[in-house]
């Protein structure tokens, strides 16, 4: 085959080597990965601080909280798919500074609703940030290492969320509350610097060029999802008339974005994706994992204070095991992923994930602490093997011009399921420990609230696995078989 001058160039674009330029790239974005995981994780140990510093009630301090997940929640997808449209290393460039910029406002803040604006634009600025990462990834590595690079990126976000508490306490306890935001800005400074000097510059093809983005959809998209969230965190656990009115909103929402897409010249998703059965069953898949990660966040650290009687200290370090493990495993996983395939890999994940959370069930109660830590172990493992493989699985083959709004769409997938598992997983606890205050619940109790809620944990990753199952005998079926070349096609040439 005769290569024409356009097509080596292609080739040369699509196939990068592992240059240094390549590896500075992934620096950068890796740097950004690790900065919007921060963003979440150092905060909350910093609200009894922001309450005092402030004189207003926890209440009015969790909005510091909520507005940066909401705008990550609510604009995820319309970042990623507006990085299609106008150029996904100018809009991350963009991400990166307003992140970084509204870090030193959090930081400089006077007032409590300065700090929660601050907040709400440095939440826009991660999910920008948060939507883009893994889009670059198919245009700075090669095809056949895509896994090893989400693994790199896997591991940020679990050194953000492991190193989050632990950093927010020093800081806070040594140079005050406003240095846990302040440390984002040498570290988003790096970041800007790494991404504007090594990322790929932007290609606009034709059809980018023609695309609109859509005004509508967008808005709707985002007050449908601010609506789920808020019924999902409203009232701290009491699901009441408010709830239920924010969760009905939501499915109104769903059913009115649904119209306004199939109706739109330049819809903000194409709702022709869902038919799709492998990405529709990544996506659920995702959601239903990350809700059962968020159990081992909820309900851990009331079992290891109340059943087990360990103090602060222990507790926390038998809470850091999940995220440091995953820190270790997402790039050797990664690397699995590209040796025996995405897809398998998908399945042994979800299999080791079921099979932690059942251990989870059964063992901590005759086996104390070791019996938590050991299946914690096996299903972060298993959490980062899925993770890692089902990102490489979906961004391996998408679009070139669909990268953005699918990244976004896996990353709002994983977020939708932490905040039902925030909610849904916490009432399970609640309701099998029989009491309406677990802090204060009987050893006994919080172990039944335990082994029932790690049950159910069981059932949805059993489900996830079907759907891995169905959607890969769905996608055989739906394959049309390859053409037999013993038949000639048409006349000889």
């Amino acid at each position: 085959m005769v290569k024409t001058a356009e097509t080596e160039r292609d080739e040369a674009a699509a196939s990068p080597a592992r240059t240094p330029s390549a590896r500075w790239a992934l620096a950068g974005l890796s740097l950004s990965m690790l900065l919007s995981s921060l963003g979440t994780s150092s905060t909350n140990i910093a609200l009894p601080a922001l309450a005092q510093a402030f004189s207003a009630s926890f209440q009015e301090v969790q909005w510091v909280v909520l507005a940066y997940l909401l705008a990550i929640t609510t604009l995820i997808v319309s970042a990623g798919r507006l990085g299609d449209i106008i150029g996904r290393r100018r809009l991350l460039l963009a991400g990166i500074s307003l992140f970084t910029a509204a870090s030193i406002l959090c930081g400089l803040s006077p007032a409590l609703w300065v700090l929660i604006a601050a907040r709400t634009a440095q939440g826009v600025g991660a999910a920008v940030m948060m939507a883009l990462t893994m889009a670059f990834v198919g245009e700075t590595v090669p095809k056949a290492k895509t896994g090893s690079a989400m693994g790199l990126l896997g591991t940020m976000s679990a050194i953000g969320t492991a190193l989050g508490p632990s950093l927010g306490g020093v800081l806070i306890s040594g140079l005050g509350w406003q240095a846990i935001f302040l440390v984002n800005v040498p570290l988003g400074v790096a970041a800007l610097l790494l991404s504007r000097r090594h990322l790929p510059a932007d290609r606009r093809g034709p059809e980018t060029g023609r695309a609109r983005f859509d005004n509508v959809g967008t808005l709707v998209l985002a007050l449908t999802l601010a609506a789920y969230a808020l019924a999902m965190t409203a009232g701290r656990g009491d699901f009441g008339p408010l709830n239920l009115a924010l969760l009905l909103a939501a499915a109104a929402g769903v059913g009115l974005f649904v119209r306004v897409e199939a109706g739109a010249a330049s819809p903000l998703i194409r709702l022709a994706v869902f038919r799709d059965p492998a990405l529709s069953a990544s996506l659920a898949m995702s959601a239903l994992v990350s809700t059962v990660m968020m159990a081992t966040l909820v309900v851990g650290p009331f079992y290891l204070s109340r059943a087990l009687g360990l103090g602060e200290a222990l507790a926390g370090l038998a809470l850091s095991a999940g995220p440091i493990v995953t820190a270790l495993t997402s790039v050797p996983a990664g690397r699995v992923a590209d040796r025996f395939g995405s897809r398998r890999m998908t399945v042994a994940g979800l299999a080791g994930m079921a099979a932690g959370s059942l251990a989870l069930s059964l063992l901590p109660e005759t086996l104390g602490v070791f019996g938590y830590i050991a299946p914690i172990v096996v299903t972060t493992v298993g959490y980062a093997v899925f993770q890692t493989a089902n990102n490489t699985a979906v961004m391996a083959d998408v679009r070139p011009d669909q990268r953005g709004v699918v990244s976004g769409m896996l990353n709002l997938s994983r977020n939708l399921g932490l905040v039902t598992g925030a909610s849904v997983m916490g009432a399970v606890f609640t309701l099998a420990s029989a009491t309406t205050d677990v802090a204060t619940a009987h050893p006994g109790a919080v172990a039944t609230g335990m082994r029932v809620t790690f049950a159910v944990a069981a059932i949805l990753v059993v489900v996830a696995l079907a759907a891995a199952a169905g959607s890969r005998a769905l996608s055989r079926r739906t394959t049309p078989p390859a053409p037999d070349n013993r038949l000639p096609a048409g006349p000889a040439v």
